[in-house]
């Protein structure tokens, strides 16, 4: 029985770490729609929605801006941001804020969060959006 509670921790750990390093390799921190609700909470952050204006339309999280990712002024806009500051940036599932995160990274931002399974999550969780 202590060898199976050893490998299970063993695989754990190793599952564990190799998820972070991704992370570390892409640049980003993913971030659960809990951790963003008690950021928040406690203060005011660059929450970067990267979605379509549509989708944006369609409802957003509070405080977010909407840069989207896919428009050919991406780069520029997020030139603007404050690169001092966290960035938090989300999407409808959390792909293409990840992808989002190399551009960010190359303008200059040093601590930037993915929300992990983006606006569905949040959503899902039934934390307030805004239409």
């Amino acid at each position: 029985m202590k060898l199976f509670q050893m490998v299970v921790c063993t695989l754990l750990c190793v599952l564990f770490f190799s998820c972070n390093s991704i992370n570390a390799q892409n640049n980003y921190t993913n971030i659960s729609a809990e951790e963003l609700a008690e950021t928040l909470s406690k203060e005011t952050i660059q929450l970067i929605d990267v979605r379509t204006p549509q989708e944006f339309s369609q409802g957003h999280i509070e405080t977010s801006v909407n840069i989207d990712f896919l428009s050919e002024n991406f780069n520029k806009n997020i030139d603007v941001l404050d690169k001092t500051k966290p960035v938090y940036v989300y999407c409808k599932s959390g792909r293409r804020s990840a992808k989002s995160t190399e551009a960010f990274k190359s303008a200059g931002f040093n601590k930037i969060y993915n929300l992990y399974g983006g606006f569905l999550n949040w959503n899902g969780k039934k934390y307030k959006i805004v239409k």
